[in-house]
């Protein structure tokens, strides 16, 4: 569980009011014709490193990032008629900003699927090519985690959270019981394995749509331009890896989360967990048992996303950010200050600060301070940071130091041009519990980077100084 060090809360509760009696019609937002279309927005590409990122923009108003599901295709959904009138509607009253996760749709294919920390960094690359300095993130099904993540790391640039139909964590845990286990799920990834491309799958995660043939067909084809079918079973591994119950508590964004009473793929009860832990959160029920917030009578779900993203408060002054924190001590100073006397130490102690300033700049890092021979720099993800701890060990190693690494992500208190909080001590304690040339990292470092081909070996429980309970450690052993 999460050691988030305050006690969940219920949620603040709307429930939406359902249509009753003879005159009730199935659908607030009626269906468009067969053969109706929309004008599909011209795709564009924002460079995130070496890598395109389709999107578009589309409608007026306040900065709405929609962050796709599971798998996606930009000019596929405004040709399927009821994904088009859902993103119409939403660009009746936002600037809507859509994408292609990389590797999928008309984003750049890639040879390793992303992680969450690069997932960020093509929203930011979106936002910025786009012109958006702060825009309400919604993140749907499997973007779920990202736009929490998202919202937690860069709250600046984040007026608002919307989260539809999501979870915490990919699969089921004796303190989140609310998920299949990897076993059911195995099952889940076979049928995508025979069916993907038929639009079968679709019809289980959209059960309003499945006596529909038509709708059916379109889904195929919207399989089959998305991805091929084993990388959407890939995409799939990867979600089931993801654990963010940490982040929640760490959210201080307006924050909405959706979920259908009858969804089979998330739960209510999981959805309440989110509420619970995001502070000051609004959870919102709404009948159906689709997961696609586009099928079904989705005008109310819109309606809720109108309400936060057009009427949210102000965001709260930034002055707490989830970040990751990496601390670097070198092994042995005094012994080497006693073996080269002074003036060798401190031209040695220069050459160290300036190898791991020139790997800090690198891989994005912030220098936040540095005590004799000690370095404190932040990171806005943690993958960066365990290769900067790498990068740091191999350098600094040709100058004959060995050194000792803890890397950690949690809620930092931004005071000035430092940071502070239990999460820098924290960072501080596993420094001290890693041995020489040995990079050491919390759970919720290895949770965050899970599905990113970075190796870890348990190094069993820990009792750090001045922090509660016992922390399981991880020694990273490479990417």
């Amino acid at each position: 569980m999460p050691r988030s060090g305050k006690k969940a809360r219920s949620p603040r509760v709307a429930r939406a009011a359902t249509p009753t009696g003879a005159d009730a019609l199935p659908f607030r937002v009626p269906m468009p014709p067969q053969g109706a279309s929309f004008p599909t927005p011209l795709t564009r590409y924002a460079k995130s490193g070496d890598v395109s990122i389709a999107y578009q923009v589309a409608g007026t108003g306040p900065d709405l990032v929609l962050i796709p599901g599971w798998v996606s295709h930009l000019e596929q959904a405004w040709e399927e008629p009821t994904v088009a009138a859902f993103l119409h509607r939403l660009c009746s009253f936002s600037r809507l900003l859509l994408l292609d996760r990389r590797g999928t749709g008309l984003s750049d294919r890639v040879a390793r699927l992303p992680t969450l920390e690069q997932r960020m960094d093509d929203i930011r690359a979106v936002m910025d090519a786009a012109g958006s300095e702060r825009a309400a993130v919604f993140g749907i099904s499997e973007s779920g985690p990202l736009a929490m993540l998202f919202a937690a790391t860069y709250p600046q640039r984040s007026t608002a959270l919307v989260l539809y139909g999501t979870f915490a964590r990919g699969t089921w845990h004796r303190d989140y019981p609310w998920r299949w286990t990897q076993e059911q799920w195995d099952g889940v990834l076979d049928f995508i394995g025979r069916e993907w491309g038929t639009g079968k799958v679709a019809s289980v995660l959209a059960p309003s749509i499945a006596s529909d043939p038509r709708a059916i067909e379109a889904w195929g084809r919207f399989e089959r331009r998305s991805v091929s079918p084993g990388g959407a079973q890939d995409l799939f591994r990867m979600m089931l890896e993801c654990d963010v119950r940490h982040v929640l508590p760490t959210i201080h964004t307006p924050t909405l989360v959706l979920q259908r009473s009858g969804d089979q793929i998330t739960t209510v009860q999981g959805a309440r967990y989110i509420a619970e832990h995001i502070p000051g959160a609004i959870y919102r029920e709404f009948a159906g048992n689709d997961h696609f917030p586009w099928t079904g009578d989705y005008g109310p779900i819109v309606d809720a996303v109108q309400e936060l993203v057009t009427g949210a408060r102000a965001a709260p002054v930034c002055d707490r950010v989830l970040a990751t924190v990496l601390f670097v001590d070198i092994v042995g100073s005094t012994a080497h200050l006693a073996e080269i006397g002074d003036r060798a130490w401190r031209d040695l102690l220069s050459r160290f600060r300036t190898t791991v300033r020139a790997e800090l700049a690198r891989f994005r890092g912030r220098e936040v301070g540095t005590a004799g021979d000690s370095f404190l720099a932040t990171f806005d993800g943690p993958a960066r940071a365990l290769r900067c701890a790498r990068a740091i060990t191999e350098a600094v190693g040709t100058l004959g130091l060995a050194v000792r690494s803890g890397v950690h992500t949690g809620e930092c208190e931004l005071v000035d041009d430092t940071v502070a909080g239990i999460a820098v001590h924290i960072g501080a304690r596993i420094s001290s519990a890693a041995r020489p040339n040995e990079i050491l990292a919390s759970s919720t470092v290895k949770d965050l980077v899970a599905g990113s081909g970075l190796v870890f070996t348990s190094r069993g429980e820990h009792v750090l100084a001045g922090v509660p309970d016992a922390w399981t450690l991880y020694r990273f052993e490479h990417a």
